[in-house]
C-alpha cells in the first residue's frame, strides 16, 4: 500500500491562517482512500461476539477448576494429579486469561489512541513523488480542461511531532495541535479571573484550589504577574511540567519552572560498584572535571567510604526562671535511666524515627536540647521535629514552668556554617579514600605527588585556617554537592552544611603514589519526600540505584546516596587541585565557562 499525507489548507483559508486538522489516510493499489487496518480486523468473528466467548470461557474454566480443586483437598487426591478434562480446562483457561489480557476492550483503546505504522509518515521526497505519480495517472484518466484544476497543491506544513496530539474519529487519525495558553486568545472565564488577580479581588495563592486545575492556575497567575510588573516572561517555560505534583509538597503559586542541564560524571568506581553521577549545574568545566577525577580514581582500582554516623537533628530551645531550673531538665534529659522513656515518646511520631542520643547545652536560664534520630531513607526533618513535639509535650508535665521558645533554637544546626556539625555531624557523616597511581596523577591529573600533597597543605588546610574557614578545609566540595542535591531532589540549601570537608593528600609507598580523601560529617539527604518525588529526580535517583525506600533494609538507600556525593566530592577534590597545580584552571575555564552569546537583548527585556 502507499501512504501519504494531503494538506488540508483550503484556498479559501488565505495565507498565514492555521492549517485545521490532517487526516491520514490509506490508499491502495487502485488509489481508493480505505481506512488503516485495525488489529480486530484479524479475528474470526465479531469483535463484540469474541469477547463475550472468551469472557465466558474464562470464568466457566476458572469455575470447574476450583471445584476439582475442593474436591481434591476434600478426598485427599494430590493436586498434580489431573485427567483430560482438566488439562483442556487449564489450556482454556490460559488462553483466554491471555486473550482478556491482550485483546479485551480492543474497541475502546483504538477510540483513544492510534499507533501508525512508520509507513505512514513518509519523508517528503517519497511524499513528492507519490504526489506525482498519482496526477500523472489522473492526468492519463481525465485530461485537463477549463474546468479542472490541474496544479499541484500546496503541502500543509508539517507540526513537530512533540507539538501534534493524536485522536481518533471516525476511524480516521486527526492529528491537532494542543492549546497554548500564551498564544492562544483567553477565553472570557480566564480574562475575568486574570482581571480578578490583577485587582486583588481574588488571592494569587487561591487559585489552585477554586479552579481545580494547577496548569491553569499557574498559566493565569504568570498572566496576571506579567500585567501587573509590565514584564515579559517568554523565556520561562510553562508548558511540559506536571504542576499537580508539585501542589501542597515542593513551591507555592508557580509560574513556570526553571530548565537547569543535567550531566553525567563517571563512571565512579565506589566499594566495587560503578555509579553514573547526574550533576544539575550551569558552571562550565565542573563535570567535566569531576569526570577526570572518576577516570583516575577507576584506573588506580577505585575509591572506598565508610560511614560513621546517620541522625538527623533538631534543636528546641527553651526557657525557665533560673538557670538551676534549666539544669534540673539538662539533668533528667542526659541521665541514661530516662532514655527508654523518653525513647518510647519520642518513636511514637514514626515507624521510622528512633531516637539515639540528647545533648544540651545552657546559656543563662536558656536550655538548648539537640535530639538526633535515625530517619530510614527520609532526610528527616519532618521526623525528628514531629519526635521533638512529643517529647516537649511529655515534659511539661513534670516541668510545668517550662517555656517553649521554638522548636528549633539553631542549635540543631540547620542550614547554617556551625561548629556543632563539623564536630558531631548531623545527617550522614562519610569518609571517602582512594590510592592513586604515581602514573596515573602524570598522565590523567597531569602533575605529580609531591606537588599536589604540597598544594593541598597550603591551601586546603593552611590557606583555610588563615580564613578561619569552619568546616571549609577543601577546594570545592560545595560545587559537586550543590549539583547532586539539585539533581536527585535534595534540599540545596542543606548544602551548607553537606560541603562541610577537609580533604586530606599524602604520599605514600616511598612517595610514589598518592593517599587522597575526603572527610564529610554533615551530608544530609534523603531518597523519599520532598523534591526527591518529582520526575526529573526521581530519574535521577533510579539511574544510581536509590530511588524511593528501601523495604529490605530501611535507610540503605540513602545512606548509599551519602556515599556517592562523597565519591563525587573526592574525584572533583582530585581534579580540581591537579588543574591548580598544573596551572591549567584559568586555561579550562576560559576555554569552557564562559558565553560567547550576546545577552544583552535579554537582560534588558
Amino acid at each position: 500500500m502507499d501512504v501519504a499525507r494531503r494538506s488540508t489548507m483550503e484556498t479559501a483559508a488565505g495565507k498565514g491562517r492555521r492549517p485545521g486538522p490532517m487526516k491520514v489516510k490509506v490508499l491502495d493499489e487502485n488509489d481508493v482512500v480505505v481506512v488503516g487496518a485495525k488489529a480486530s480486523d484479524a479475528l474470526p468473528l465479531p469483535l463484540y461476539l469474541t469477547n463475550a466467548v472468551f469472557f465466558t470461557l474464562f470464568f466457566s474454566v476458572v469455575y470447574f477448576l476450583l471445584t476439582r480443586w475442593r474436591e481434591k483437598i476434600r478426598t485427599s487426591t494430590p493436586l498434580h494429579v489431573v485427567n483430560l478434562s482438566e488439562i483442556v480446562a487449564i489450556l482454556a483457561f490460559v488462553a483466554s486469561f491471555i486473550y482478556l489480557l491482550g485483546f479485551f476492550g480492543i474497541d475502546f483503546v483504538q477510540s483513544l489512541i492510534l499507533r501508525p505504522s512508520n509507513d505512514v509518515w513518509a519523508s517528503d521526497d517519497d511524499l513528492e513523488e507519490h504526489e506525482r505519480m498519482i496526477l500523472k495517472d489522473d492526468a492519463r484518466k481525465m485530461p485537463c480542461g477549463a474546468g479542472l484544476d490541474c496544479s499541484i497543491p500546496q503541502i500543509a506544513p508539517i507540526a513537530s511531532p512533540k507539538a501534534v496530539a493524536q485522536k481518533v474519529f471516525d476511524k480516521e487519525v486527526v492529528i491537532s495541535t494542543p492549546t497554548d495558553f500564551s498564544t492562544q486568545p483567553l477565553s472570557e472565564e480566564d480574562e475575568d479571573v486574570i482581571k480578578a488577580v490583577v485587582s486583588g479581588t481574588i488571592p494569587s495563592y487561591s487559585l489552585e484550589s477554586k479552579l481545580g486545575d494547577c496548569k491553569r492556575a499557574a498559566a493565569i497567575r504568570r498572566e496576571a504577574l506579567q500585567r501587573i510588573t509590565g514584564k515579559s516572561m517568554g523565556g520561562l517555560p510553562l508548558e511540559g511540567f506536571d504542576y499537580e505534583s508539585i501542589l501542597g509538597q515542593c513551591c507555592e503559586m508557580p509560574v513556570g519552572y526553571i530548565q537547569i542541564p543535567v550531566g553525567i560524571a563517571g563512571p565512579l568506581m565506589l566499594d566495587g560498584r560503578e555509579f553514573s553521577v547526574p550533576m544539575a549545574t550551569t558552571e562550565g568545566c565542573l563535570v567535566a572535571s569531576t569526570n577526570r577525577g572518576c577516570k583516575a580514581i577507576n584506573l588506580s582500582g577505585g575509591a572506598s567510604s565508610v560511614l560513621l554516623r546517620d541522625g538527623m537533628t533538631r534543636a528546641p530551645c527553651v526557657r525557665f526562671n533560673s538557670a538551676k531550673r534549666a539544669a534540673e531538665l539538662k539533668f533528667f534529659l542526659e541521665d541514661p535511666n530516662n532514655y527508654d522513656t523518653l525513647a518510647t515518646v519520642f518513636n511514637r511520631s514514626s515507624r521510622f524515627g528512633r531516637l539515639q542520643t540528647i545533648k544540651c547545652a545552657i546559656a543563662g536560664k536558656n536550655l538548648y536540647m539537640r535530639f538526633t534520630c535515625s530517619t530510614g531513607d527520609a532526610m528527616g526533618m519532618n521526623m525528628v521535629s514531629k519526635g521533638v513535639q512529643n517529647v516537649l509535650d511529655f515534659l511539661q508535665n513534670d516541668f510545668a514552668d517550662m517555656d517553649v521558645i521554638g522548636i528549633s533554637g539553631n542549635y540543631c544546626s540547620d542550614k547554617k556554617p556551625a561548629a556543632v556539625n563539623w564536630i558531631e555531624g548531623r545527617g550522614k557523616s562519610v569518609v571517602c579514600e582512594a590510592v592513586i597511581k604515581g602514573d596515573v596523577v602524570r598522565k590523567v591529573l597531569k602533575t605529580n605527588v609531591e606537588a599536589l600533597c604540597e598544594l593541598n597543605m597550603l591551601k586546603n588546610l593552611t590557606g583555610s585556617a588563615m580564613a578561619g574557614a569552619l568546616g571549609g578545609f577543601n577546594a570545592h566540595a560545595s560545587n559537586i554537592v550543590s549539583a547532586i542535591y539539585i539533581a536527585t531532589g535534595q534540599d540545596p540549601a542543606q548544602n551548607v552544611e553537606s560541603s562541610h570537608c577537609i580533604t586530606m593528600m599524602e604520599p605514600i609507598n616511598d612517595g610514589k603514589d598518592l593517599h587522597v580523601s575526603v572527610t564529610m560529617p554533615s551530608i544530609e539527604v534523603g531518597t523519599v519526600g520532598g523534591g526527591t518525588q518529582l520526575a526529573s529526580q526521581s530519574a535521577c535517583l533510579n539511574l544510581l540505584g536509590v530511588k524511593g525506600a528501601n523495604r529490605e533494609a530501611p535507610g540503605a538507600n540513602a545512606r548509599l546516596l551519602a556515599t556517592v556525593v562523597a565519591g563525587s566530592v573526592l574525584a572533583g577534590e582530585l581534579s580540581l587541585m591537579s588543574a591548580i597545580s598544573a596551572g591549567q584552571l584559568v586555561r579550562s575555564h576560559m576555554k569552557y565557562n564562559r558565553s560567547s552569546k550576546d545577552v544583552s537583548a535579554v537582560a534588558s527585556a
